[in-house]
């Protein structure tokens, strides 16, 4: 693939991506067909910042996890109202590097 376009790629979602995934990522750019690059163009990924404030204003309601697709992780803090609120909490930490694992995931599965 035109490294122009992974240039391109890399610069408007390596937010939503570890650091340490981006150059196993760049990698997998560069070897690409053009068919395949129209696959990814699709494929969506979720905003860590976005997950964060979710995550802050309606985190008990477990809104942040079916945000990034964890539908049974949201479906318990909703019932616990956000693990009595510990869960909720907690979250406020962990929720960006989750929405950055499942965009990795999401990235991964693009190609399969």
């Amino acid at each position: 693939m035109d490294s122009q376009k992974v240039d391109m790629f890399m610069m408007m979602n390596a937010k939503c991506f570890e650091a340490h995934h981006l150059n196993t990522i760049r990698e997998k750019l560069i070897s690409l067909d053009d068919s395949q690059w129209q696959r990814l163009q699709l494929t969506q990924f979720k905003d860590p910042t976005t997950s964060l404030l979710i995550s802050i204003f309606a985190g008990q309601l477990g809104i942040d996890r079916f945000f990034i697709g964890d539908t049974g992780m949201g479906v318990g803090k909703l019932l616990t109202c956000g693990g009595f609120g510990i869960w909720a909490i907690v979250d406020w930490f962990l929720i960006q590097g989750a929405t950055r694992e499942k965009n990795a995931t999401a990235f991964n599965n693009a190609f399969l």
